[in-house]
């Protein structure tokens, strides 16, 4: 088992299959809340579910109100179970803030440091255990 130290931006702890992202995604008109499904035409992934999996991404991209989508989401239990970003994005941090507070759901989220990227973007299985300030991204045996 391979662990990596990570910065939280979301409390919480998930275990579950990788999703990696190709390309940043926009909540916002990119994700179907209701299904999970990446709606977003042009996305490389679009048609693929991201409900259930840690979703591995860069960075978000785009509007504010992806915040809800997300939010949405995670209310109901289309979204994935935690998210890991090389870059900081408060859009999606503020969802996963939302759902907390309004819904008493939680989405983990985690900050991985550059070095680390390469590992966890070819990753299969991987857990986030966020605390108040550092979390833990794993890799782990399916």
């Amino acid at each position: 088992m391979t662990a990596f130290s990570a910065t939280t931006l979301m409390e919480g702890k998930a275990a579950a299959p990788a999703f990696v992202l190709a390309e940043p995604l926009s909540f916002w008109g990119g994700v179907d809340s209701a299904t999970g499904e990446i709606i977003d035409q042009w996305h490389p992934q679009s048609g693929q579910s991201i409900t259930g999996v840690i979703l591995v991404m860069e960075a978000g991209r785009g509007s504010s109100s992806g915040s809800s989508v997300l939010a949405e989401a995670i209310r109901l239990t289309t979204a994935p179970a935690g998210i890991i970003l090389l870059k900081r994005d408060a859009i999606v941090v503020t969802g996963a803030m939302v759902a907390e507070a309004l819904y008493g759901i939680g989405c983990p989220v985690a900050l991985a440091r550059p070095e680390d990227w390469a590992q966890i973007s070819i990753a299969t299985h991987l857990a986030i255990e966020a605390g108040e300030r550092e979390a833990q991204i794993r890799i782990i045996q399916p």
